[in-house]
């Protein structure tokens, strides 16, 4: 899409060919649809309206009902930070004090309009002309004031007054990268900024190492996702590691208290994935009063039910036998037929493991197979 395109869906005869394929999509076949359309209207503005009236269904997923109002690209949309989460980032930077944001890269706008909304001052700065110009629309549909300049992020001259944001690009000619390396803009100068008064979004699987020293390293899940990573430069960093949950907005982090190695009680607990990336599952098991069955594995035990946001607790009914002939023989002696099995540190494929062996009968059973003081070992567990 061009830009005259996409600024031509701005008027008010490409508001109202918006307007009717929302109207009729679904109603009209998409061949006739179109056909009758460009009666009308240039080919390359129909093609650019549809397009858009498919990522709005697309986009609601991460921008709620706004997103009917607001305009995407494929790419953008796919790197956008879902609302949720960003507003749980922006209301963090603005309770530190922070008055004004440039993003550095603002792409679409996503996170520009969480940081309007949590009432900072924001500006922002995209190399694409496109995404330049529906950063700004969308500021504009969402009623929210600001800038989006043309620019390079990394000749941008800030402010004393502005925190930068950055959103790397992780994505190039190949696909989705997992790595630092192919970052855009490159990591090196990510990491240059972290030094001041900086924000950065990268991805969830951000090694450890890989968190520049005096930084701190925020991982956020959201619903039982497990979404981003946040790096908070130096003036922003309160600790080292830290797990947030959302929509709970709990948060737990890094201690250094070793947390307690014992068999497994009457309850367990799964951790949630934010709190394993952190690498705080001992952190965990103090806010529970549990201990670790394993120390190499993420499994939480108590022996009184809790009530937690950084876990999913199961009641550990009985110890099954972890080899699979003897496993298959109490199971049957259960009844049981339908079986669904969680697995951590172990060797098992539980559809293949679960095909294997055949069940049939007219209960239901849950068992978590995972290793405890480095053997495996299987329960039967009810959820909490």
């Amino acid at each position: 899409m061009e830009v005259e395109t996409f600024e031509e869906l701005l008027t008010p005869s490409g508001r109202a060919l918006l307007d009717e394929i929302a109207e009729r999509a679904g109603v009209e076949s998409d061949l006739g649809l179109g056909t009758r359309l460009r009666r009308t209207y240039a080919s390359d503005l129909v093609a650019a309206a549809v397009t858009q009236n498919h990522l709005r269904g697309k986009a609601v997923a991460k921008f709620g009902p706004l997103a009917r109002d607001l305009f995407f690209t494929h790419d953008a949309l796919e790197q956008s930070t879902r609302s949720s989460v960003a507003d749980h980032r922006a209301h963090r930077l603005a309770a530190s004090g922070a008055v004004a944001v440039v993003d550095l890269g603002c792409g679409i706008g996503g996170d520009l309009l969480a940081l309007g909304r949590a009432g900072l001052r924001v500006r922002g700065i995209e190399r694409d002309p496109v995404r330049a110009a529906i950063a700004r629309a969308n500021l504009a549909a969402a009623g929210l004031e600001g800038t989006v300049e043309v620019g390079d992020a990394e000749t941008v001259v800030i402010a004393d007054d502005e925190v930068a944001f950055i959103d790397p690009a992780r994505r190039d000619a190949r696909g989705r990268t997992f790595g630092t390396a192919d970052l855009q803009p490159p990591w090196d100068w990510v990491r240059e900024q972290l030094a001041g008064r900086c924000v950065v979004k990268v991805m969830p699987g951000l090694a450890h190492d890989d968190v520049p020293p005096g930084v701190e390293a925020e991982w956020v899940s959201d619903g039982g996702d497990l979404v981003e990573a946040a790096l908070w430069g130096g003036p922003f960093a309160s600790t080292t590691r830290r797990a947030s949950v959302l929509p709970a907005g709990a948060t737990l982090v890094e201690t250094g208290e070793p947390a307690a190695i014992a068999p497994v009680g009457a309850h367990l607990y799964e951790p949630d994935d934010a709190v394993i990336r952190a690498g705080l599952v001992g952190e965990f098991a103090a806010t529970v009063d549990g201990w670790l069955p394993d120390p190499h594995i993420a499994y939480v035990s108590t022996e009184t039910q809790q009530t937690t946001p950084f876990g999913r607790g199961f009641t550990a009914v009985e110890e099954l036998p972890f080899r699979e002939k003897p496993l298959k023989a109490a199971l049957q002696a259960r009844h049981v037929g339908t079986l669904t099995v969680k697995k951590r540190g172990v060797e098992i494929v539980p559809d293949q493991l679960i095909k294997r062996l055949k069940l049939k009968g007219p209960e239901k059973a849950l068992i978590i197979m995972t290793r405890v003081q480095g053997a495996g070992r299987a329960y039967l567990v009810t959820p909490h």
